[in-house]
């Protein structure tokens, strides 16, 4: 592939504006079957339930992050940091590839396809297509320069820069915008770690208060979480028919249809690595149209519910629901259906915790770089985001009722 003619190639994002291709070989893996799927599946999965307009892909973000990749590495060198050639190509790969493992519906059906996380499949992948070794060790924390890996994954990463800026502009929740670009201006490095000049230090405020509020207006909003569990409630079903020896996979695609046949597997199998490269959204929402039909009541019921968007009640509350409020869930709930009380508890009547921390110090914490050479660490630099603050774990509790 001709780098000279890849560069004159540019993509047009609604969110940046125009992106070239920087190489030949990030081209070549923009146009691998692997990279392609990505474009069918959905950035938000099903939270367009909520925000029409969010329709975006998990090829778009891939393709943002890796823009944002190759401005920051440009902007680390414009001051002298040394980063060669190979190692801006083998990042641009990293950022690019981050994401391939990444199911269908995105995090929602995360453990039904592989036992591992959607970032061990990446890697998987990444090393079957036979990226160098130095991109999968950057993937990989493996790397010398620590901090190419920081730009890949970690609190502050071009990752987290593009999805934000990304999900808040196809959503149109406005809390979720930062200033990306200031952001990526101030980067620098110190001691192989990422750190922000000081003059960022209020866009970084900016940035983890805006990821905060983005959890609960957007990844965690109740119809967001209803539909999700409306998803998982149909695989088990299907599941635990499959089971019992009622084939359900004649008329859903072959490639889904494996696991569910088989079960949760490993990424060892490798007839399952290849399938699951097959599966896109359009896969689950056949399935689920075929569903609607079936003999199975629990099932077509449920797969008719998230067509026609019912998609039940959350109830939200700060501590954990009783057992006592279940039972009177459970006892409410009409069962002329004659369905069991076990099947209720399974299927229509569910309760579990949301979890949202905006900042973590087990992970590589966002350090600010002063004047005189000397780093703190964000909840030390900053006037509004104290330990107290940025350590809180906030949870919720939340019962769900799909009624009859």
């Amino acid at each position: 592939m001709n780098d000279f003619v890849n560069r004159k190639k540019i993509i047009n994002d609604p969110v940046y504006g125009f992106i070239n291709i920087p190489l030949g070989s990030i081209f070549d893996l923009l146009e691998h079957p692997y990279l392609q799927r990505l474009r069918r599946i959905k950035q938000l999965g099903l939270s367009d339930l909520v925000y029409p307009g969010a329709q975006h892909s998990r090829f778009a973000h891939s393709l943002g992050a890796m823009f944002l990749m190759n401005q920051a590495l440009d902007v680390l060198r414009q001051k002298d940091q040394k980063i060669t050639d190979k190692e801006i190509e083998a990042s641009l790969t990293a950022i690019l590839l981050h994401d391939i493992g990444h199911s269908p519906f995105s995090h929602c059906l995360e453990h039904f396809f592989f036992e591992e996380t959607h970032e061990e499949v990446s890697l998987e992948l990444m090393k079957m297509l036979g990226v160098s070794k130095m991109a999968i060790d950057i993937f990989s924390n493996k790397y010398s320069k620590h901090f190419l890996h920081q730009l890949v994954s970690s609190q502050l990463d071009t990752d987290r820069l593009d999805y934000l800026t990304r999900d808040s502009f196809f959503t149109g929740v406005s809390e979720g915008v930062i200033g990306t670009e200031r952001i990526i201006k101030m980067l620098s490095v110190k001691d192989d770690e990422l750190v922000v000049e000081q003059k960022g230090i209020y866009s970084i405020e900016k940035f983890i208060i805006s990821r905060r509020l983005m959890y609960w207006q957007v990844y965690m909003h109740k119809a967001v979480v209803s539909a999700d569990i409306l998803v998982k409630t149909i695989i088990k079903r299907a599941r635990e028919i499959q089971g019992k020896g009622i084939d359900l996979t004649k008329s859903i695609s072959p490639y889904l249809a494996y696991f569910i046949q088989n079960g949760t597997r490993t990424i060892k199998d490798i007839k399952a690595i290849e399938y699951f490269t097959m599966i896109d959204d359009s896969d689950i929402w056949n399935a689920i149209k075929v569903w609607a039909n079936s003999e199975d009541f629990i099932l077509s019921y449920l797969s008719t519910s998230l067509m026609n968007r019912k998609l039940g009640k959350m109830q939200i509350q700060d501590k954990p629901f009783s057992q006592k409020d279940i039972e009177d869930a459970v006892k409410q709930f009409d069962r002329k259906h004659n369905l069991t009380k076990d099947e209720v508890k399974s299927y229509f009547i569910l309760t579990d915790e949301l979890k949202n921390k905006a900042y973590s110090f087990q992970d590589d914490r966002i350090n600010i770089l002063y004047k005189n050479k000397e780093v703190k660490e964000i909840s030390s630099a900053s006037d509004q985001l104290d330990k107290r603050f940025l350590s809180k774990e906030i949870k919720k509790y939340y019962l769900y009722k799909l009624s009859l």
